[in-house]
């Protein structure tokens, strides 16, 4: 298989989440063998991870996922500057000023967001426009609409994670983005959070019933 073949998988698992290695060989239009023999060696580069999840029928399916060192093939653009200046910001405001920034950056998102998304449609509608929007910004986002009526933002990327590293009051900013622009008929909750270990951060959307 070809390097080029080898970024493709990563590239999927980073788009996609986990996956097993007949999805990639799907995807990819490869013999799951030859899938499997590029995960391996990925692994073994220490790029990506298995978990066995067990499914509703037979023997678990072996989901593929990147590791913190395959995400770091994605790095955050610019991220030395955004330290520098968050460092500056709060060396000249102290956290009262930082505050106002993460404030400001907040009504702003609400603003262009709100523009987009027509809260008289339906919810799942509402999180797709929102999905295609964040997936636009870098987040390599998308929904995922969930049996039980909830549906799920996934962002597979963070391009403000070192901004989120430094200051985590902007991951909770996020948060309240997202519940101001789907409307007061559901409850924004996260489910996994990159800075916490997760190898993405998901978002669960729950209608209030």
């Amino acid at each position: 298989m070809s390097a080029s073949t080898s970024g493709q998988s990563l590239s999927l698992l980073k788009l996609r989440g986990p996956q097993t290695a007949q999805q990639l060989a799907l995807l990819l239009g490869i013999t799951s063998m030859g899938a499997r023999r590029q995960l391996e060696a990925a692994q073994q580069k220490g790029l990506v991870a298995f978990e066995d999840v067990a499914d509703k029928v037979g023997r678990p399916a072996r989901r593929w996922a990147l590791t913190r060192e395959g995400h770091a093939r994605y790095p955050d653009r610019h991220a030395d500057l955004t330290l520098e200046l968050i460092g500056q910001v709060k060396n000249l405001f102290g956290d009262e000023g930082l505050d106002k920034l993460i404030d400001a950056r907040e009504r702003s998102s609400v603003a262009a967001y709100s523009t987009l998304i027509d809260l008289r449609l339906a919810l799942a509608q509402r999180v797709e426009i929102l999905a295609r929007t964040r997936d636009d910004e870098g987040y390599m986002a998308h929904a995922e609409a969930q049996d039980d009526g909830s549906v799920l933002l996934v962002e597979n990327h963070c391009p403000i994670c070192a901004a989120a590293t430094a200051c985590q009051n902007f991951c909770r900013s996020e948060l309240a983005i997202f519940q101001r622009v789907l409307g007061d008929d559901c409850m924004v909750e996260r489910s996994q959070y990159l800075l916490q270990g997760g190898l993405r951060c998901v978002y669960r959307i729950v209608p209030v019933r």
